[in-house]
């Protein structure tokens, strides 16, 4: 059996750290969507009330405020696609994720659609109501063809 490369390894590693951020962000985003507090302050108490070892602090950070400053627009880019809810009667976790992902796919453009999408499914099917990951794995695939046109085209 071979070793992994050291170049593997890194890239584990982050997809690791992002994968946490991704889970903290999405549960302060959750928060903020009940009491609206500030990124820096839902952050600052993560810090003390998580384990946040192993977690890419500043992606956590980018994706938390990136959500809450752009939000508006995220739900403007959502809206056509969330068939006959709207987004405002989405649960508060469905709609975290349906937000975060959409940051990812229109301004991390690094991050692979697939990837986005993968996760925010997989964030559903732990923590959003029952078969709320279907939702959020259909409104993303459309909003992935729309702001990635040419990396959906090229799969």
């Amino acid at each position: 059996m071979t070793k992994p490369s050291s170049e593997k390894m890194k890239r584990r590693a982050l997809a690791s750290e992002r994968h946490k951020a991704r889970h903290f962000a999405m549960q302060g985003l959750y928060q903020w969507q009940l009491n609206a507090t500030p990124a820096n302050q839902i952050a600052a108490q993560f810090n003390v009330d998580f384990n946040m070892k192993g977690t890419d602090q500043d992606y956590f950070l980018e994706l938390l405020k990136g959500v809450q400053y752009s939000a508006q627009e995220i739900d403007t880019i959502l809206l056509p696609f969330a068939e006959d809810r709207r987004l405002d009667e989405c649960d508060p976790v469905t709609h975290a994720l349906l937000r975060m992902a959409t940051y990812e796919l229109k301004n991390r453009i690094d991050v692979p659609y697939k990837v986005a999408i993968n996760e925010a499914v997989n964030l559903a099917k732990k923590f959003g109501p029952e078969d709320s990951h279907k939702f959020v794995n259909g409104v993303l695939d459309q909003v992935a063809r729309v702001l990635r046109k040419v990396e959906v085209a090229a799969k």
